[in-house]
Order: structure tokens, then C-alpha cells, then sequence
């Protein structure tokens, strides 16, 4: 009977191991050791980092340039308390990572982009890639330098090939989705006036809304971040001729002047939004909206009309996107937060479609 039973699970062992090698493959990291000399570091001080899984034959020349997310910090206390961890030193960092959906090299699970050379730029600096201050505390030993970041990681990629791309995608996700965004013209500027670029935000579209407190909570926590980071010289400055820095890091006062073509994929109720901006734990604190932000399931009728009040207030933001020929969007009704990375959302059976299209 023991027997058995160990052969029954060396089966599945070796299912899910089947089932990892054609969705996902492990791809090592690469870290920008000469970006230290030119101050161009993860908050901690150490270099930055990415993970390039190379291209292969008609795509070889085709690049996907993908950063990471992970939030922010807007003050020195919530800095410090990244900058141990893997959100704010490359030292702390997984030294492999799984590439699936879009990143996956497999032409089955992502036959449009299997063969390009596919990039995850890690996230470190807490400020989606925007950052730059010279001073260094020495007391806390802090660096703000996201915006140096992207510049030499783009650097070192030009060198490695990216100067003979034909195209270039650049993406991110959550934090590195804005990072896209508000970086869409800037990295076009970096590559060669011959390569096809264009830019692509997953679950990047922050909105400036009130919490459920009738709070404007997010408003001060980026006009804290990009005060904290020194980002206002490298936000659009369509938009900080316009208003006030910390207004300039939502999308919603950006998109409209990118002129480089760009795609936005997003949840109309996407669910860090709705936990970290409609209903934090600031603002509930009796805890009521707990098991709701836990499972959608557990959420009351009063709850539910707020969240369809909230993608009612996310599709009126997006209304700035409009419906030109440089830009689209696949808007879904998914309670969700990134879905190009993660196959079950990118390619599968199941996956969100329009008009019963898995592909656009």
C-alpha cells in the first residue's frame, strides 16, 4: 500500500513538473554592474538586475523590455522598509525566474512573441522607475535613483542587440505597468528613429479616486512619492507644465499627450485598486471590508454597488484614452491585477476573450 501511494504522488510530482517545463521556463538573472559607477541603483546602493531569455530566429531581432511591479514608497520610513527585501536590493532577489504567458518560449502557450527576446527588468527603486535624488542620507544609506535605473538597464540592452531591434515592446505590470506609461515616449527616444516601438501597460492605470471614507488618499501618497524621489523632472512634461508633479503620476493626466503608439490592458474592477485605493485598511477600520477584499464572494450588496461604482469611476478616467489609431485597450470585467504575465489569463481555454477572440 506505502508503495503505491509513493508512486501515486511521484506521478503527480512529475505532472506538475511536466506541466511547469511547457508554461513556464527558469530564467536567470543578470545584474548591471557597471550601473553602481554611475549611480544607477536599486534603493540600497547594490545594481540593478533583469532576466533576458534570449530570441531565436525570425524573432531575433524583435525585443519585449518588461518591468516589474511591486508598489512604492513614499516617505524614508516605508523606503527603509524595502530596502532589505527584494523590492529594494538586487541582493535579495530570486535568481531565477519563471517566464509564462507573455514570456513564455513556448509557440503553443504564446505564439505571437515565443521567439523574441524577452526582458523582466526587476523592481527596486520604488518609484516606478521615475526617481532620481544625488544625495545619499548616510544615516540610511537610501538611494533614489529609479529613473537611472532605466536608463543604463535600456543601455546595456542596446549593447547586448537591442540596437538592430526592428521592434521593441516596452511593458510592465502594476507599478511597472505605470512605469510603461509614464516611460512610453522616453524609451522610444533611447532606441534607434528605425525601430518599431511601442509600449504596453498590464493593470498599470491608477485612478484618482476617493476611498470609502470620502478620502483622497491616493492623491497624497503619490504626491509624497514622486516629493520623496525627485521624479517631477522626469514625469511628461505635457503634464507637469500643466499640474501640480504628484497629479502628473496618474495616466489619466498623461495618456493623451503619448505620441508613441500604446495598449492597455487592465480589469475595469482591478482588485489592488479596489483594496489599496477604494477600501485600504486607513480607511476601514473596523475591518468590515476584510473578507470582501479577501473574496468578492463575501462581499455585501452595499459593497458590490460601491465596486461597480468604482469601475464606473475607472472606465470615466480611461475615457482620455479615446479611440485613436495609436492607442487600444482590452478593458475586462475580471477581478484581477496583471494578466499578460500569468498563462491562465493570456492563453488558454478559458482566458478573457472579445467577441470570441483569444488573440487581437
Amino acid at each position: 500500500m506505502e508503495i503505491t501511494r509513493i508512486c501515486q504522488w511521484l506521478s503527480l510530482l512529475i505532472c506538475v513538473l511536466l506541466l511547469l517545463q511547457t508554461e513556464g521556463v527558469p530564467v536567470g538573472i543578470t545584474f548591471v554592474e557597471n550601473a553602481v559607477a554611475k549611480g544607477a541603483v536599486c534603493l540600497d546602493g547594490s545594481p540593478p538586475a533583469y532576466h533576458f531569455n534570449k530570441g531565436s530566429g525570425a524573432g531575433i531581432n524583435n525585443w519585449i523590455v518588461h518591468f516589474e511591479g511591486g508598489g512604492w514608497c513614499n516617505n524614508v520610513t516605508t523606503c527603509l522598509s524595502r530596502r532589505d527585501t527584494r523590492l529594494g536590493s538586487s541582493k535579495k532577489m530570486d535568481t531565477s525566474l519563471s517566464f509564462s504567458g507573455f514570456f513564455s518560449n513556448s509557440k503553443k502557450f504564446n505564439p505571437d512573441f515565443y521567439d523574441w527576446n524577452r526582458i523582466k527588468v526587476r523592481y527596486c527603486d520604488g518609484s516606478s522607475f521615475t526617481g532620481d535624488v544625488e544625495a545619499v542620507d548616510p544615516k540610511t544609506n537610501l538611494h533614489f535613483r529609479g529613473a537611472r535605473v532605466f536608463a543604463v538597464v535600456v543601455e546595456d540592452l542596446l549593447a547586448k542587440g537591442m540596437k538592430n531591434a526592428q521592434n521593441a515592446i516596452i511593458s510592465g505590470c502594476s507599478a511597472g505597468g505605470l512605469a510603461s506609461i509614464l516611460n512610453c515616449d522616453r524609451f522610444k527616444s533611447l532606441l534607434p528613429a528605425t525601430t518599431k516601438v511601442k509600449c504596453l501597460a498590464d493593470a498599470g492605470f491608477f485612478i484618482n479616486v476617493k476611498d470609502v471614507s470620502g478620502a483622497q488618499r491616493i492623491e497624497e501618497f503619490y504626491s509624497q512619492v514622486v516629493q520623496t524621489h525627485g521624479s517631477a523632472k522626469n514625469l511628461p512634461t505635457s503634464c507637469t507644465s500643466r499640474l501640480r508633479p504628484g497629479l502628473c503620476f496618474f495616466p489619466q493626466n498623461v495618456v493623451s499627450q503619448i505620441s508613441t503608439p500604446i495598449f492597455f490592458v487592465n480589469a475595469a474592477y482591478d482588485s489592488w485598486q479596489i483594496k489599496n485605493i477604494l477600501a485600504p485598511g486607513a480607511a476601514d477600520p473596523h475591518g468590515q471590508w476584510r473578507e470582501c477584499k479577501l473574496d468578492i464572494k463575501n462581499c455585501s450588496p452595499n459593497q458590490l454597488s460601491v465596486m461597480q461604482g468604482f469601475r464606473t469611476d475607472f472606465l470615466r478616467a480611461f475615457s482620455v484614452v479615446g479611440n485613436g489609431a495609436s492607442k487600444g485597450h482590452f478593458i475586462d470585467g475580471c477581478y484581477a491585477h496583471c494578466q499578460t504575465g500569468i498563462q491562465e489569463t493570456w492563453l488558454r481555454n478559458d482566458s478573457p476573450v472579445v467577441a470570441k477572440t483569444v488573440r487581437n
